[in-house]
């Protein structure tokens, strides 16, 4: 019997197709893994970790912004207390004498009199002496003077006013006539103070003939205080001291 050697090519060739095409499927059977219900449960477990994380992530999220609100919350009352202990430090450098200050007010011009002719009964009534000063602070402060200088030197609670011959001591140095008082206050209280009748001002110029030059100024100019307070026996109370 003789065979046709065309069909038997075709034969073999397709029994090697048929061999080739079964390989190929049972490679990819084997790289297929079936989904079961243990495979599905642990995908499920997968997820409810991730999910976790992300909860747990918006959760610290949350946190963080509520502290960076805390610090926000924090710098602006940080800085309200700053302006506030600022605005304290201000008003009792200005109380104390400590800060410079300007504003309106009166000068005043006070120095011996000028005239030969003796006055008083002693010659000494036609000077000024440091008790007359005083007096003229003293009612300035009546008046509501809110800051004082003499000379350019600042009136604080521990100036002294002494009498040392021809001049006065106050803080520490001596000054001579004329002697300028400056006065930042209302005006016209302070202008009365000094210079209405009856007062000592109006005695010292109408009566001893002392020269005393009150004038109203609006623009006046006071140094700070450039001394020191020092407490020796005195010391700070506790508001829960006894």
């Amino acid at each position: 019997m003789q065979i046709d050697k065309g069909k038997f090519l075709i034969l073999v060739s397709s029994i090697g197709l048929g061999i080739l095409i079964s390989t190929m499927m049972k490679s990819n059977l084997e790289s297929y893994v079936p989904v079961t219900l243990l495979s599905l449960e642990v995908m499920q477990e997968d997820l409810k970790f991730i999910n976790s994380e992300v909860n747990e992530l918006k959760d610290e999220f949350k946190e963080k912004e509520e502290e960076l609100k805390s610090i926000k919350g924090l710098s602006y009352s940080d800085s309200t207390i700053v302006d506030k202990l600022n605005i304290d430090l201000v008003s009792s450098k200005s109380i104390s004498g400590h800060m410079a200050l300007e504003g309106p007010g009166i000068i005043i011009k006070m120095y011996d009199n000028p005239e030969d002719e003796i006055i008083g009964q002693d010659v000494n009534d036609d000077v000024i002496h440091d008790v007359d000063v005083l007096n003229i602070l003293n009612d300035l402060r009546v008046a509501g003077a809110e800051a004082i200088s003499i000379n350019g030197e600042r009136v604080v609670s521990s100036s002294e006013l002494k009498c040392r011959g021809p001049v006065i001591g106050i803080n520490g140095i001596s000054i001579g006539t004329p002697f300028i008082i400056r006065a930042i206050g209302d005006q016209k209280l302070l202008m009365a103070a000094v210079n209405a009748p009856g007062t000592y001002g109006d005695a010292l110029k109408n009566i001893f003939a002392i020269g005393f030059e009150p004038e109203v100024e609006d623009d006046l100019f006071i140094p700070a205080y450039s001394g020191n307070f020092s407490f020796k026996y005195a010391k700070p109370k506790g508001e829960g001291d006894k």
